[in-house]
């Protein structure tokens, strides 16, 4: 009977140790996989370049992303047009636009004054109200787009993308 009782006392004991090793084991191949996912999403994203380096040359204001070139406009400050019973209302704007080559961006810098002047004429034009949540902010964003190709035209700009926004 004493032999039957170590038994039994000593079978709970087995089972508890390979329980244990499972455990460790399941939360080791866990850990393993996770640290392996995390290395070959780290790894997989392109190296950024430095943008002291992507604007070398004499082009002030002016970097490469990817295959584009963004050549930065000095920022904007605007009144905006004042709705009856409203005080009067600023808009500070920075823009930089998007060009597919360089060859693009130095044909359009001579027109930069052109350009300037078509944001400042359609921004002061602009009502506070226009400029309420992002459709009002798309809609800005595809005007001056608009206005941007015309006054450039036959070059033409990806796309306008808004460094700052503050209306005031």
């Amino acid at each position: 009977m004493a032999a039957e009782a170590d038994i039994e006392e000593g079978a709970p004991a087995k089972k508890g140790i390979p329980k244990l090793f499972i455990i460790i084991g399941a939360a080791a191949i866990v850990v393993l996989l996770g640290g392996a996912g995390l290395f070959f999403f780290l790894s997989s994203s392109a190296p950024v370049e430095d943008a002291a380096a992507a604007a070398s040359g004499d082009h002030s204001g002016v970097a490469t992303a990817g295959h584009t070139f963004i050549f930065n406009l000095p920022p904007m400050i605007v009144n905006l047009n004042a709705e009856e019973g409203q005080k009067e209302a600023f808009m500070k704007l920075t823009v930089a636009l998007e060009v597919a080559n360089e060859e693009t961006m130095l044909e359009i810098q001579p027109s930069m004054a052109k350009v300037v002047d078509a944001f400042q004429v359609y921004l002061r034009e602009l009502r506070r109200s226009d400029l309420e949540g992002s459709a009002g902010v798309y809609r800005l964003k595809e005007e001056l787009l608009r206005r941007v190709n015309v006054a450039i035209y036959p070059s033409r700009v990806e796309s306008i993308l808004f460094k700052e926004i503050l209306v005031q």
